[in-house]
């Protein structure tokens, strides 16, 4: 009887989801009230379509990310681009770099596809790795538990930087760059969604129908993948929507101090590199790269504290802006 009117209510409440409405529903209906983050889904939306489709745009502009145009420099002047706005022109869309005279549209488009792909393979190790040592802690015995928490302590001790300086500095430089970064961010900085996972997975031990399947019979393995796998999906897929701009500004900071991804391949962060001499004679070198990954990172941090708040909508959205007042009355 109870249960009846409990469900009765919840139909009746305003705002309720319809009964029977399933789990992804519900989150794309909260989602779609942030205004916010369905802009910032569609700037990363586009940012990967751009991506994707460089070759594509680069073939269309005429222009490669590698050939040297030695004559749309000033020599005399320490090779200053030739023209305005760093020369700009029907053949070169946003100018040319500085000294060598590369396409900068080619190396901004091309370089997108190393900054979004480092970030996206390195959140995947992250999270791969989080979840097997955050589920493996939880649910294995009193020792591995300690011994797995007290690895994930160093793991999380590890100064991000530091160790990635000097992983990147001793492999051979014949091992692909790119890959190298995203597996060098993914095995240092994946120790705090393991305390996430640990965490969570231990609260949902103590729930009746994780029990029940252990009654049933169920080994672990089967009760973690059919019972505890779907209840850390939400808090998993909210922390790595906000790893993957943490790991774009890891990347460019690498790439930034040179050992990152390596010339000729194009990223935003060997680009920030080579402009930092350049800001008063050719403004355009750097305030593109910079302005392309200030866009990128406020746009998926933005859609990540959005998915936040879709999957637990309890918890506000840290970005609101005034009081919202009147959605809250709403609600």
């Amino acid at each position: 009887m109870s249960e009846a009117v409990l469900v009765t209510e919840a139909a009746e409440a305003p705002g309720a989801p319809a009964p029977g409405a399933s789990a992804a529903r519900q989150f794309w209906r909260r989602l779609r009230t942030q205004r916010a983050a369905l802009v910032a889904a569609a700037v990363v939306a586009l940012l990967v379509l751009v991506a994707l489709a460089a070759p594509l745009l680069t073939a269309i502009e005429g222009q490669d990310p590698t050939t040297y145009h030695p004559s749309l420099v000033d020599s005399a002047r320490g090779g200053v681009p030739i023209g305005s706005f760093g020369g700009v022109s029907a053949d070169h869309w946003l100018g040319v770099e500085p000294q060598t005279g590369r396409d900068l549209f080619a190396r901004l488009v091309h370089g997108a596809r190393v900054s979004l792909g480092v970030a996206l393979a390195a959140t995947v190790v992250q999270v791969a790795i989080g979840v097997v040592v955050g589920v493996a802690a939880a649910l294995g015995s009193r020792w591995v538990d300690q011994l797995l928490s007290r690895f994930t302590d160093v793991i999380v001790a590890m100064p991000l930087m530091i160790m990635a300086l000097a992983l990147l500095a001793i492999v051979p430089s014949s091992f692909p760059r790119p890959v190298l970064v995203a597996l060098v961010i993914g095995l240092i900085a994946w120790g705090n969604i393991a305390k996430i996972v640990r965490a969570q997975t231990l609260t949902l031990k103590g729930l009746d129908y994780v029990a029940a399947a252990r009654l049933s019979g169920w080994g672990t393995w089967r009760i973690a993948r059919r019972e505890l796998l779907p209840g850390i999906a939400a808090p998993v897929i909210t922390y790595a929507a906000l790893l993957v701009p943490a790991n774009i500004s890891v990347e460019a900071a690498l790439s930034f101090l040179g050992v990152g991804v390596k010339p000729p391949t194009p990223s935003w962060g060997q680009m920030l590199t080579a402009a930092d001499v350049w800001y008063q004679a050719a403004p355009q070198y750097l305030l593109l790269p910079a302005g392309a990954l200030f866009v990128t990172v406020l746009a998926l941090t933005v859609l990540g504290d959005g998915v936040r708040t879709a999957l637990d909508p309890r918890a506000a959205s840290r970005l609101r802006v005034g009081t919202g007042r009147k959605r809250e009355a709403k609600a």
